[in-house]
């Protein structure tokens, strides 16, 4: 499990992805949430920049990050 800490009141799905280097760019994030690749609480989510708050679970390729 990745653990983020935010400082702000949110992160943009694909750009959470990028920052915990699970995607390499931006547009891989984009793409990979679109095509439903994506969950988030356990529910797929295909809103490119859903925002993602505190205490917030987000899973991909085997890999789940928890927002702190």
């Amino acid at each position: 499990m990745i653990t983020f800490k935010i400082t702000t009141e949110y992160i943009e799905l694909f750009k959470l992805l990028k920052a915990t280097s699970l995607c390499e760019t931006g547009g891989q994030a984009k793409h990979v949430i679109s095509e439903g690749f994506v969950k988030v609480d356990g529910t797929k989510e295909t809103r490119k920049a859903c925002k993602i708050r505190i205490g917030q679970m987000v899973e991909y390729n085997d890999q789940e990050i928890l927002v702190e």
